[in-house]
């Protein structure tokens, strides 16, 4: 396979992680539609639609902030002009924005159950495709990983084997999403704790993979832009599940009492 992968109708040429990206946003709607059928929701449809703007804001937001903290030394004179800053983009700060995003809009709704249950799956299905398209995008994408001599390591065109992290990623979440369905077979989840586990194994996934990228961390750091938000966000849940622990065990000496 030569990459970057496109596909030509005639004198026409796309592209494919054009097409894949698509596919992603719609694949995920309609399956989203279809759980969304099958489950009562609590939440109703303008406020869903609310939430939806709320994730979307914030969602654009910081992917376009973290994607610009990725390289800092660009600012100055980003590569292509001005449009640097409108394109660079990044998932976790998409996730994790849209996270802020959603929790404020729900505030201002009065809204208080869990509104990302119902999007985990549609949200893997969704990245998964995407990340098929970062693959066949080859260099141009930026999400190859480092040199390496491993009997699975792929040239992108620049004679150079490397990691395949974008393809690390989608067997990470096709993992993720079968441990998910795989526990709720045994029982459901309390409210809202499917969307942090999901969480927690991407965050957890995309802080260690990429130190398998090129991308430098800048100087004093130790890790890359991505990492830090990633730590922030694990630090995050893990201040979430630690008040759920101290609710219950202030729950249970009530009951003991």
């Amino acid at each position: 396979m030569t990459y970057p992968v496109h596909l030509s109708l005639g004198p026409l040429v796309l592209p494919v992680h054009l097409l894949l990206e698509v596919l992603a946003y719609s694949g995920g709607y309609r399956l989203y539609q279809h759980l969304r059928r099958r489950t009562l929701d609590p939440i109703s449809e303008e406020n869903r639609l609310w939430i939806f703007v709320g994730c979307a804001a914030g969602a654009l937001l910081g992917s376009r902030l973290l994607g610009l903290l990725e390289h800092p030394g660009l600012l100055a004179n980003p590569p292509g002009g001005w449009l640097y800053y409108f394109t660079n983009k990044t998932i976790v700060g998409g996730l994790l924005g849209g996270l802020v995003g959603v929790e404020l809009t729900k505030k201002r709704l009065g809204v208080t159950t869990s509104s990302g249950d119902l999007m985990v799956y549609p949200v893997i299905l969704g990245m998964g495709i995407g990340r098929l398209g970062c693959h066949f995008s080859g260099l141009e994408d930026g999400t190859f990983g480092t040199a390496t001599m491993l009997p699975w390591a792929i040239n992108f065109g620049d004679g150079v084997p490397r990691h395949p992290t974008n393809l690390y990623e989608i067997l990470w979440l096709l993992l993720l999403g079968a441990l998910l369905w795989l526990r709720e077979r045994r029982g459901p989840l309390p409210d809202g704790w499917r969307f942090r586990f999901f969480m927690v194994g991407y965050l957890l996934f995309r802080l260690l993979v990429e130190f398998l990228k090129p991308t430098p961390a800048p100087a004093g750091w130790g890790l890359t832009a991505i990492q830090w938000a990633c730590v922030a966000g694990l630090g995050y849940y893990a201040w979430l599940f630690g008040r759920e622990e101290v609710k219950y065990q202030s729950s249970v000496n009530t009951v003991n009492q």
